[in-house]
């Protein structure tokens, strides 16, 4: 994509003790330079071989790459270099902000020289990002109600402390190959540590790095109470706040306890939330996963959209009701997805599951971070409360 309008530069030579015959070479010079919060000007350099008697002349404009009009403000002047010397500085505003973003690129071409060859013909400008991406609880957000009629809370977690509870919670480290599920059955990218998880303020807080682990590029964590907390029917109720960015794949899930004795999926699957990260970050999925009288894979997904705004922004509130007859999916206490679970065909979910949270990177669903994923991400759960 072009950007602005062809411009030409006359660019006049004068020797000071006779001429040169000699045609000179015309180039540009590339240019890295720090975003500041502020708007800032640059200079780009160019430059000819040699001085030269002739009048030169040659187009240029500029070309999108990662940055886009938002970044930088086109060059719209003519300018001209002095007699007494064989360079020209450019100058360029770089529009400056404080949002964390990747390095972005664009770039100054010239073209079709009168007088002159081209030697290089491109400059390419790297605006490197200075804002650090920094960790923001949200303020405001749905808040589940404290009790339903003919529910008890059996069992909550609202991460008090400043540790985990590991009379509930147990990490499951790796990439999955340790379990012969190399990136965990889905084509995940992320090795999961007890690192990138920590308690505080009332909060759980699973942080997603870019960093290199045992041949992964991203870390994460990944949560289970298996064998310590085991659910058959109820409500459930999980209030969190979600990553955003291409390849976030947040998931609140469960799974059946009888998973080592018959795998998955015929020990069933309940995804409470999941959020595909990148296009998908004002959409909640739905989800269960069974295996079916024919011993195939099935599933059965519901979908829910904001009608504003990200899952980012604020505390939602993600919950299922479980019961004989059928598990119902809620965003904020409003149904938008349901399934009867009375034929035979889904005995699986009519026995006890354990609970799941974790935070991928990449994978079959949402796809592998690209140049607009921003790093580190956080998934905040405030609490977990189950009541049958």
């Amino acid at each position: 994509m072009k950007e602005g309008v062809w411009l030409v530069v006359f660019v006049m030579f004068f020797m000071a003790c006779g001429d040169n015959s000699e045609q000179p070479s015309l180039s540009v010079q590339d240019l890295v330079i720090t975003e500041e919060d502020q708007n800032t000007q640059i200079n780009l350099t160019l430059e000819l071989s040699n001085t030269f008697s002739n009048d030169v002349s040659f187009e240029l404009h500029t070309e999108f790459g990662t940055a886009t009009a938002e970044d930088f403000v086109s060059i719209d002047t003519v300018l001209f270099l002095p007699a007494e010397t064989r360079t020209l500085l450019l100058p360029i505003t770089i529009i400056g902000d404080n949002n964390p973003e990747k390095d972005e690129i664009f770039y100054v071409m010239i073209s079709d020289p009168f007088n002159a060859t081209l030697k290089k013909d491109r400059a390419e400008i790297t605006i490197t990002n200075d804002d650090i991406q920094e960790l923001v609880i949200p303020s405001t957000g749905y808040v589940s109600a404290d009790s339903y009629p003919g529910k008890t809370l059996v069992w909550e977690d609202n991460f008090l402390g400043n540790s985990l509870d590991e009379d509930a919670w147990s990490y499951e480290i790796g990439n999955g190959c340790n379990v012969g599920l190399c990136g965990w059955g889905n084509n995940e990218l992320q090795y999961y540590t007890e690192e990138n998880t920590s308690v505080s303020d009332g909060y759980l807080i699973i942080e997603a790095k870019e960093e290199s682990i045992f041949s992964n590029n991203y870390t994460s964590s990944r949560l289970i109470t298996k064998g310590k907390r085991q659910f058959q029917k109820g409500r459930i109720d999980i209030r969190a706040a979600m990553p955003y960015g291409q390849g976030m794949w947040p998931a609140l899930w469960l799974l059946g306890e009888n998973i080592d004795e018959v795998s998955w999926p015929a020990c069933g699957e309940i995804d409470i939330m999941e959020m595909v990260g990148g296009t998908g970050d004002d959409e909640v999925f739905g989800t269960i996963h069974w295996s079916d009288d024919n011993d195939q894979y099935a599933q059965f997904k519901g979908i829910r959209k904001l009608s504003s705004g990200r899952l980012y922004d604020e505390f939602h509130v993600y919950s299922i009701e479980w019961d004989d007859t059928a598990i119902r999916w809620f965003l904020d206490d409003s149904q938008y997805h349901v399934i009867d679970i009375t034929p035979e065909s889904l005995s699986e979910f009519h026995q006890e599951f354990f609970a799941i949270i974790n935070l991928a990177v990449g994978g079959n669903l949402p796809g592998s971070p690209d140049d607009t994923t921003i790093f580190p991400q956080w998934l905040i759960v405030d609490y977990i409360k189950v009541f049958q």
